[in-house]
């Protein structure tokens, strides 16, 4: 007799970028436990930073991994992005995950970092693929960062997420504050902050005085909005920012179309299927209003 809706476990597929054996995705994977069916399929190796980057040059290993006792696990020669994607079209097949949760990353992902994230990209090549998704981080860069404080607020929202959804072609990019004596005043629904890194690459020798460079910065919040992710971190709550795979800068489509003439051509023949100045459109589906 088939299972029904109601009864069966959601299916909740599990990555990460700091890599299969990370204390992150260990707290990640006994939390989703709770909820649902699991399947990890997370890196061999770390791969912070890599943000989206995809394997195409080179052979993608997969592995079984007994790390998590009682749970099917893979580790991956690849990226978090090709960890989703294999998960995807060969480890899960026709079984479709309820949701799809990328971390706990050690170290913020908020403002401009999900740029840079693996933890985030898992998130965001699963929302590519129309999969529910989270990435999860903990505002705390060492490797024995601790956790403790994470798990009821993870738990909770994961179940939020899997009662209510998450809207289409969106990962959520939730950040937790680090461990304090104070307890998480909350979480919020926030905006992503204007905040950037001023870098700089420091010039040092090797043993043999041949010249490398190590990136050095400071993360400066231009930001001074209350609605921000930063804000929200700053203050001790969880921040929640829904996030988006389309780049297109809107405000800036807008003010193209009335300032720039992109007919006739530069040689001054009409283009014969040239469409009118200013007529970039919305995509299909979306009105023109959306754009206003």
């Amino acid at each position: 007799m088939p299972v029904s809706a109601e009864a069966r476990k959601p299916l909740i597929l599990i990555s990460n970028d700091d890599g299969i054996t990370a204390p992150g995705i260990a707290t990640l994977v006994r939390v989703m436990r709770r909820l649902g069916e699991v399947v990890v399929v997370a890196p061999n190796s770390p791969q912070s930073g890599m943000g989206h980057a995809i394997t195409i040059g080179s052979s993608l290993r997969l592995d079984p991994s007994t790390i998590f006792e009682g749970v099917e696990a893979y580790e991956c020669s690849g990226t978090p992005a090709d960890c989703v994607k294999l998960a995807k079209h060969h480890v899960l097949k026709d079984r479709r995950p309820d949701l799809v949760v990328s971390g706990i990353n050690h170290g913020s992902n908020s403002s401009v970092n999900v740029l840079y994230s693996g933890t985030m990209s898992a998130a965001i090549e699963a929302a590519i693929e129309g999969l529910p998704a989270i990435g999860f981080s903990l505002c705390d860069y060492g490797h024995g960062a601790d956790f403790s404080h994470v798990e009821e607020w993870v738990e909770y929202l994961t179940r939020q997420a899997l009662e209510h959804g998450i809207p289409s072609g969106t990962a959520l990019n939730i950040n937790i504050p680090k461990k304090s004596a104070a307890p998480i005043a909350g979480a919020r629904l926030c905006r992503q902050a204007r905040a950037k890194w001023q870098e700089e690459f420091d010039l040092r020798y090797d043993p043999y005085k041949r010249p490398y460079y190590w990136l050095l910065g400071n993360f400066v919040n231009e930001d001074q909005g209350q609605d921000t992710d930063e804000y929200a971190l700053a203050h001790n709550y969880i921040s929640i920012v829904p996030c988006q795979f389309d780049l297109t800068a809107l405000h800036a489509l807008r003010e193209m179309n009335t300032s720039w003439q992109l007919s006739p051509t530069p040689t001054g023949k009409a283009a014969a299927a040239a469409p009118a100045p200013g007529s970039a459109q919305p995509a299909p589906g979306e009105s023109a209003a959306g754009l206003g």
